[in-house]
Formats: C-alpha cells, structure tokens, sequence
C-alpha cells in the first residue's frame, strides 16, 4: 500500500516538473523568437506601449495637478471675524483651541492693530484710515482647514459661524468646487480612455497572435495529429501575448519618464512664477508595478481569446 503510494507521488513529481520543464522551455523559446523577429517585434511593442502610455500620462497629470492644488499657497483659507470685545489674549487662546481640532491643520491670529497696519501697506490709503476715530477692522483668525473637499469645507465653515467669539466666517469655495469637478471629469477621462485602448491593446495583440498561429499552421496540425492536447498547443502562444503585453507596458513606462523628462523645466518654471516649489512626480514603485502586471495580463488575455477562436479551426486531416 505504501510502496504504491510512493509510486503515485514520485509520478506525480515527474508530472510537475516536467510541466514546469515544458513552461520555462516555451517561455525562453517564444521569447527568443521575438527577439530574431526584433524589427516586427519592435513595432507591435511600440504600437502597445503608445496605446498604454496615454492613460498612464493623464493619470499623472491628475496626480500632479492635486499636488500643486495641495502645496499651492493658494490653498483653502477660512476667515473667521472675531467679535469686537474679544481680546487678543482671548482670540490668540481661542485661535489655540480650534488648531488643535482634527479637521484644522492650523491658524494664525491677526489683530484688529495687525490688520489695519497691513490695510494701510497694501491700500495706500494710509492718511485716510490715520484720520479715522476708531478702527473699523475687526481682529481675525486664518484657519487652514486639514481637508480641501468642498462638501467637508462647509461643513467645517458652518461650525466655526456657530463659536461664541465668531461673528461670521467667510472663504471662496467656487476655485474649489471647480477644480475638483475638473479632477472629477479627468477621472473619468482617464478610465474611459484606459478601457478604450486596453481595448486597443487585446485587439492588437489579438491580431498578432493570430497571424503567428496562421504562419504555424502546418506545425499546429501535426502537433495535434500526434496527440498533443489543446493546452499544449496554446501554450506558446500564451507566453507570446505575455511578452508583447510586457514589452509594450515597458516600452509605455519609458515614453512616460521620455515625457515627464520633457514637462518637468517649464513645468517647473510656471510653478516658480507663483512663488512656489514644486517638482512633477512620475510612476512611483506601485504604479510602474500596476502598469507592467497590466499589461502583462492584457497581452495573456488578447492571446488567449485569439486562441480560442482561431485554434479549434484548425484539425488535422
């Protein structure tokens, strides 16, 4: 009993390694024959890599413009105007007490003295506010909220209106609301787009297979004539959509850096011109791993419903 156990388990050995064997062999070989057709090659790996580079690029012009929007000094700022009897020992510790919520990332007190100093810099009506009895400005509180999204940012205004020390609070949402329905629409963009030309890629890489199972028909027939199995036929081609799918997501992750490459200086001159700094982040570790799987998975699935279709039509006579 337990000799023929021992007989099931080494078969069974052999059958793995032999099909692990079979795989690294059809894996180098087909690998190999890209690389003697390196020019035919070359052209359906650029041809993939344009149609997966082009969503890749908006992604990270979506990435980059929330950046900016994030470190951007423009940023989302509420103003908070404090009442007329509250001191600044009282707007300082009250300026203390809201920073420390969750939802702030910080404020900065400026009082009624402050302010008027300041109107009267920027203004250049200096003479004018100097003949005035009483300061008409009140004392403030810029908050820098900890979030940016429109719907958390009235929120978080409308709290602040409620303060005993606050008579109202102000900030312009519209460059907001904007931005994030602009990033909303590029999100959007960039999926249909994305589909679109993964569409693209099964469909090239579709075509391509098949052409190769045409050029191996004779071989195919034969193969199948001495009892090679389905599986054993689709295999080459299988790693065939795996390399076209991976050369051309590489080929995609190259034209991207040649891009960013391109954009960073006057990217970087513009940003400079608003008093900021700021460098364009590309494909990190994650993405470029994303994009490589991806494709890789595209190139496996495009040969594999052009195996499919064109495969069983082809039995031997």
């Amino acid at each position: 009993m337990a000799a023929g156990a021992s007989v099931r388990s080494r078969r069974l050995l052999d059958r793995g390694r032999a099909w692990l064997g079979h795989h690294r062999t059809v894996a180098r070989e087909s690998l190999a024959t890209l690389l003697r057709n390196w020019l035919t090659s070359t052209m359906t790996w650029l041809a993939i890599g344009i149609a997966l580079a082009l969503p890749a690029i908006l992604y990270l012009i979506l990435v980059n413009v929330g950046n900016v929007s994030g470190e951007w000094e423009g940023k989302p700022r509420i103003t908070l105007y404090l009442e007329d009897n509250v001191s600044s020992v009282d707007g300082k510790a009250f300026a203390k007490e809201i920073e420390d919520r969750e939802t702030v990332e910080s404020t900065h007190y400026v009082s009624a003295e402050e302010a008027l100093d300041e109107f009267k810099a920027l203004s250049g009506f200096g003479e004018v506010v100097d003949s005035l009895d009483d300061n008409p400005l009140p004392a403030v509180i810029i908050v820098a909220p900890a979030v940016s999204e429109p719907a958390r940012l009235k929120l978080i205004i409308a709290a602040l209106e409620d303060e005993n020390h606050v008579t109202s609070a102000s900030m312009d949402l519209k460059w907001i609301e904007r931005l994030y329905a602009i990033i909303g629409f590029g999100q959007r963009l960039v999926a249909a787009l994305g589909a679109f030309l993964a569409l693209g890629v099964l469909l090239i890489i579709g075509n391509t297979i098949r052409l190769a199972i045409e050029n191996r028909r004779d071989e195919i027939e034969v193969v199948k004539l001495v009892g090679g199995t389905d599986a054993f036929v689709r295999r080459p081609f299988l790693y065939l959509g795996l390399w076209y799918g991976l050369g051309g997501a590489i080929i995609a992750w190259l034209l991207v850096q040649i891009s960013l490459m391109f954009l960073a200086a006057p990217v970087q001159r513009l940003v400079q011109s608003y008093g900021n700094q700021f460098s364009i982040s590309g494909l990190g570790v994650t993405e470029s791993l994303v994009l490589w799987t991806g494709g890789s998975i595209l190139g496996v699935l495009g040969a594999l419903l052009a195996v499919s279709r064109h495969l069983h039509e082809i039995e031997p006579h």
